[in-house]
């Protein structure tokens, strides 16, 4: 069982994010979902552990406004594309060259948009949990999660948002800084897909239609892999078989 560590660092505005390293070898470099943080999504249910049994470091961001990271309540820190930016912060700041690169829906959407931008270029990539709508009709997305924050305490039981709302909450996440943060995402231009030239494994939930279609996703893609795992959108972190069918797509570091 490696150890797992944790440290921190200034990102390019000087706010303080939170990495979690697990593991020795070949660096990958894991991405969570909104809301979620890197013990949520990567730790908590073994999937970096397993990863990490296969000789890589498991390098783990919380992304601002989430996890052990800061939340600024100040709008200059959240500029179009801040996550993109983060992530690279990460990378530049360890030094890190040689590497692969993953996330689970906003961190997948976040890991699409820096590859495709050319911020980012990692030998491999992980999509997971995200489909073509999810990236080209974020706003959508974005909408649903400010009607959340905006009516949070007044969301009906009967309303299918009270479940967003509940697990914001169990997360203690900063309203205020998460409003501002879903402003800095725009949508991405399926075309630039085109430029997601490394080999890529798309991983979805058999149930997961939340960001839709993983598969339709995965024929824009160059050089794509698509696997299915049982479970949601917010199940299928829970399971063991997205660990394994990344760690299985990987191989041996």
């Amino acid at each position: 069982m490696s150890e797992l560590k944790t440290e921190y660092f200034d990102s390019f505005d000087g706010t303080r994010l939170a990495l979690h390293r697990l593991g020795a070898g070949r660096p990958l470099v894991l991405l969570h979902g909104l809301f979620s943080n890197a013990q949520m999504n990567w730790i908590k249910w073994g999937h970096a552990q397993l990863i990490a049994d296969r000789g890589y470091e498991v390098l783990m961001l919380d992304f601002r406004v989430h996890g052990e990271s800061e939340a600024p309540h100040a709008p200059d820190a959240y500029p179009k594309n801040v996550l993109v930016r983060d992530a690279a912060a990460l990378i530049e700041h360890f030094g890190i060259q040689d590497y692969d690169l993953g996330g689970f829906s906003l961190g997948a959407r976040t890991s699409l948009h820096a590859v495709a931008q050319g911020v980012l270029a990692p030998a491999r990539l992980i999509v997971g949990g995200m489909g073509t709508a999810g990236l080209g009709e974020w706003e959508k997305r974005a909408a649903h999660f400010r009607r959340v924050i905006d009516e949070f305490e007044n969301i009906p039981h009967t309303d299918p948002a009270w479940f967003s709302m509940q697990f914001l909450k169990s997360q203690g996440t900063d309203r205020v800084a998460a409003r501002l943060l879903l402003d800095t995402m725009p949508d991405l231009d399926l075309a630039q897909l085109a430029n997601v030239a490394m080999p890529t494994l798309v991983v979805c939930g058999d149930e997961d239609r939340d960001n839709g279609s993983a598969e339709e996703l995965a024929d824009l893609l160059p050089d794509s892999t698509y696997a299915e795992v049982p479970g949601t959108h917010m199940g299928s972190v829970t399971k063991p078989d997205l660990g394994r069918a990344i760690a299985d797509w990987l191989g041996p570091a």
